[in-house]
């Protein structure tokens, strides 16, 4: 939210729909079409190992929860993650007040869904057997597949919203 805000406040809208444009045809044809091209931004694991290596399940869930689930210090593998400050910098032209709140309901659906996730799994037991761990790989494969139809889905409207705005 604050890294859109920063984007919100430069004269960025021009830029943010045509970078949103390019970058959802890119990433969203491949994501849909299960193919490899360019590196998506932020797919480095930046959670200390510290924060998690035995920690309690209590300690677990917070650290999910509060820094995990929003999006904080970790992972994304779908492109669509990296799009969402473009978006709120694209807003800018609805105003401040647009930009926060969509700022917030990306922050909000985030964390809600991770967080929901984790209890959902936290109920049914770690997955260590192999059915469980193949059916965490196809549900990675079918969110991608949705991250790839969502990406190119904005790229049509950032590319309709670029046509009246230029």
């Amino acid at each position: 939210m604050a890294l859109g805000l920063c984007l919100a406040a430069l004269p960025l809208t021009g830029v943010a729909l045509v970078t949103a444009a390019v970058y959802g045809c890119y990433y969203g044809g491949l994501e849909l079409a299960g193919r490899r091209g360019l590196a998506v931004p932020g797919r480095r694991w930046q959670v200390p190992q510290s924060m998690m290596i035995d920690a309690s399940p209590r300690r677990r869930i917070l650290v999910w929860g509060a820094i995990l689930g929003p999006g904080f210090l970790t992972q994304n593998p779908y492109a669509g993650f990296a799009l969402l400050p473009v978006a709120v910098a694209a807003m800018r032209a609805a105003g401040t007040v647009a930009c926060l709140a969509l700022a917030a309901a990306i922050g909000l659906a985030h964390g809600t869904a991770r967080a929901a996730a984790l209890l959902r799994d936290v109920r049914r037991g770690a997955t260590t057997t192999a059915t469980g761990q193949l059916d965490v790989l196809l549900k990675t494969i079918y969110w991608r597949r949705f991250d790839g139809a969502a990406l190119l889905a904005v790229a049509a409207a950032a590319t309709l919203v670029s046509l009246s705005y230029f």
